[in-house]
């Protein structure tokens, strides 16, 4: 019998399990998922809680709602990979081997990586809503929050759902507005980046976006520290931003076992094949989702899209067979603007977001790189076929590989 062990059942994990399991017959493979957390969230709607547009438990689920029938599921926290030994250490001792290992144990914010950010002030004045506890917590601020200088602040790059900084920023302001506060609350936008759009073609159509909101950029800030007495944002070069509500996005990093076990970068995230997803230093490790090192955007869409490609690439490749479905890759990703409007971007390694329609070309119903409420329910309806569609395993009618039908060249002119 052969062992298939699954580290992690997140978005990318639970997929694989639901896509090879039907590929992968019962008396010749047993597939084993190992997760520290039984609770499935839906980490898109992170950005909705703090905002009352979504409740906390409408977001959560049990992960083993989603794990198909014939495989196992491990609640357990994972210590180690000994991948010379083909096997995993558990952190109570129990040791599972493996012939193949699929390591999909996401990417989590490190708010202890920065100084002070996790100080007397964290949950306080600090804020973020990158895990379920965050968001919470952010939305009970802000129902009583009376206003000044709110900060929105990326730490570094990557980052979980890159844009979803920038559509809290867009939320906050049209929350304040609709509060009747608007006038009371001052925001700033600060990135690592050189702007809050870097690509030329997003940056031309997009670039007014925080200026006729009144919304301040503060670019090229990598931040040092968090100085909680003073309530201020310190950076390398001694730039000093105060604030009175500071919503940053802390430093992301993957899984320490990664780290723990030699297989990752020095932010743990597993360096692959971009292509295949392969390990670069072990013929039978993958690695999906936001554990993997490849140059793409960490975001739902990604981890969908690829592991649309990714079964036939693992049948071909168990089987000695040369991988033959090359991931690009392709994301899409809607951006809430506020006032039931939002954005589509859609873009992989090699091609930067263009206008156009998507997914039919010159129908849509998504217009890219332009606001529309149509976007706005693309974005909400997507929860929906989350639960429904995509963790089940199921086929969604889009192409997993990006497609230039329906965009435009744009002229940068």
């Amino acid at each position: 019998m052969k062992r298939l062990l699954v580290l992690g059942a997140g978005t990318a994990g639970t997929m694989a399990v639901n896509k090879l399991r039907p590929l992968l017959p019962r008396d010749e493979w047993n597939i084993t998922v190992v997760d520290h957390d039984e609770t499935h969230y839906y980490q898109p709607g992170y950005l909705f809680v703090p905002f009352g547009i979504y409740r906390p438990d409408e977001i959560v689920k049990p992960k083993q709602r989603f794990i198909p029938s014939g495989v196992d599921f491990i609640n357990a926290e994972v210590d180690k990979v000994e991948p010379e030994e083909n096997k995993v250490l558990l952190a109570d001792g129990t040791e599972l081997p493996y012939d193949y290992l699929i390591i999909a144990s996401g990417t989590t914010p490190r708010p202890e990586e920065t100084p002070g950010m996790d100080g007397d002030e964290f949950r306080k004045s600090v804020h973020e809503f990158y895990t379920y506890e965050g968001a919470v917590a952010l939305g009970e601020k802000l129902r009583d929050w009376e206003g000044g200088k709110l900060v929105i602040h990326i730490t570094d790059m990557p980052i979980k759902c890159p844009v979803a900084p920038l559509e809290f920023t867009f939320l906050a302001d049209a929350f304040f507005t609709e509060q009747g506060m608007r006038d009371k609350v001052d925001i700033t936008y600060v990135t690592p980046l050189e702007g809050a759009f870097t690509k030329p073609v997003a940056s031309k159509y997009l670039g007014d976006m925080l200026e006729t909101r009144n919304i301040h950029l503060e670019p090229d800030f990598m931040i040092e520290s968090v100085d909680d007495d003073e309530k201020k944002i310190v950076s390398y070069d001694e730039r000093e931003i105060p604030f009175d509500l500071l919503v940053t996005i802390p430093l992301n990093m993957g899984a320490d076992f990664v780290g723990r076990s030699g297989l990752g970068d020095d932010l743990n995230y597993v360096p692959v094949d971009k292509e295949t997803l392969l390990s670069t230093q072990y013929d039978n490790i993958f690695a999906v989702g936001d554990a993997s090192n490849i140059p793409a955007s960490k975001a739902g869409s990604v981890a969908h899209f690829a592991m649309d490609l990714f079964p036939e690439n693992f049948m071909r490749h168990i089987n000695g067979l040369k991988m033959t479905e090359p991931f690009d890759g392709h994301a899409n990703c809607f951006i809430e603007t506020g006032h039931g409007k939002g954005l589509l971007i859609d873009f992989n390694y090699e091609t930067e977001p263009l206008p156009g329609k998507y997914p039919l070309p010159g129908i849509g119903p998504f217009s890219l790189l332009k606001e529309t409420e149509m976007n706005h329910w693309g974005k909400v309806m997507f929860r929906w076929m989350y639960w429904n569609i995509l963790l089940p395993g199921k086929e969604l009618p889009l192409p997993a590989l990006m497609s230039m039908a329906g965009k435009e060249t744009a002229d940068l002119s």
